[in-house]
């Protein structure tokens, strides 16, 4: 089949336009009704814009997910789909009211946790991981599928593989929500995510060509809400799509098999990145919910230090780009110590970018 004609090209064109026609669609209607971001919230002196439009890459997935299942794909509608999309509204309506009024932390962190386990008892679950050091071990794999609950109907979901889920998707949707501190870095590394994850779908390793179209399509959607939320933005995503793509990303990996290890590498830069900040946060005592926008994720300490806000996307895009794409040619192993690589490059980025007295501090081990 000629590429022009294959759904692996068109699809994700029809995706990225869809997004980008609801986009302009609220530059002109967006100002008229309020819905507009509040930039004297961080000191900030421009007009109001556009805010939060992930709710756009909602529905344009919404669209694509509902169209693709009942024409392109031919199946009838799962529970495990079903379960995707009602975790997938209840997520958007939370965030996209978060966004307008802000709610506590503790009740995003029950909706988070309501969404993962909406997703995995109806479906979507990982049953084993293989073991990067097998070697070492000589256990192969990884059974989450123990403590099974004796719930027929919902394929005896298990306590472990539960918890797993949970944690990951939290993480996924958590890391990328944390990393929009500047306007870009979440659609570009998403659109890289996503890519990686359809390429990967795509190949012979996974040979679920569905699932490659389905990623193809959010890396489109993920292109067009970057042509608006990027440095110098027409309009912002918010959480409700930094955390929509976190999910999508996080839900996409258990998809492709349990590809946790390629998604952790996608993923690593936000990832880590929140990590450090978490062990910072705790070391000062302070609550892991409440930071500032000043001194502790990546992209504000590089942003003191006199970097642009290009600059430290293409650093970031270039760390989650080389290191996804390289996980699609590696082995488990291999992927352990390209994890443990990232994670180093990261620690010595967060020595870098810190103040002159942490840099001296850290060297000298104080």
């Amino acid at each position: 089949m000629p590429l022009f004609n294959s759904p692996l090209l068109w699809l994700p064109l029809l995706s990225c336009a869809l997004t980008v026609l609801l986009h302009l669609w609220a530059l002109k209607v967006f100002p008229r009704w309020g819905i507009l971001d509040f930039p004297e919230r961080y000191g900030l002196t421009r007009k109001p814009i556009p805010y939060p439009t992930g709710i756009f890459a909602v529905i344009s997935f919404l669209v694509f997910f509902i169209t693709f299942e009942a024409l392109l794909a031919k199946k009838p509608w799962s529970l495990q789909a079903c379960g995707l999309i009602a975790g997938i509204v209840l997520l958007a309506l939370v965030t996209f009211r978060d966004d307008r009024r802000p709610l506590p932390s503790s009740l995003r962190l029950l909706v988070q946790i309501i969404v993962a386990l909406v997703i995995f008892l109806t479906g979507t679950r990982i049953y084993t991981l293989t073991n990067p050091l097998a070697g070492i071990t000589g256990l192969e794999v990884l059974p989450l599928h123990l403590l099974q609950l004796p719930v027929a109907s919902l394929g005896y979901p298990s306590l472990l593989g539960m918890l797993f889920t949970v944690v990951w998707l939290g993480l996924t949707m958590n890391a990328l929500n944390w990393f929009d501190g500047i306007r870009g870095q979440v659609s570009l590394l998403s659109v890289f995510g996503f890519l990686t994850i359809g390429l990967l779908s795509l190949s012979e390793r996974v040979g679920d060509v569905s699932l490659g179209l389905m990623a193809l399509a959010l890396a489109g959607i993920s292109f067009g809400c970057l042509l608006f939320d990027r440095p110098g933005p027409l309009a912002l995503i918010g959480d409700t799509g930094s955390m929509f793509f976190g999910l999508m990303l996080g839900v996409l990996t258990i998809f492709t098999g349990g590809k946790v290890a390629t998604g952790f590498l996608v993923l690593g830069v936000p990832l880590i990145d929140s990590v450090i900040v978490i062990i910072r946060r705790l070391l000062k005592g302070k609550s892991i919910f409440k930071g500032d926008t000043q001194n502790e994720h990546l992209h504000h300490r590089l942003l003191r230090r006199g970097w642009s806000e290009w600059q430290i996307i293409t650093l970031t895009a270039a760390l989650g780009a080389s290191f996804g794409i390289t996980a699609l040619f590696l082995n488990t192993f291999q992927k352990f110590l390209a994890a443990l690589a990232l994670t180093l490059i990261m620690f010595l980025l967060s020595i870098y970018s810190g103040r002159k007295d942490e840099v001296e501090s850290a060297i000298s081990g104080k």
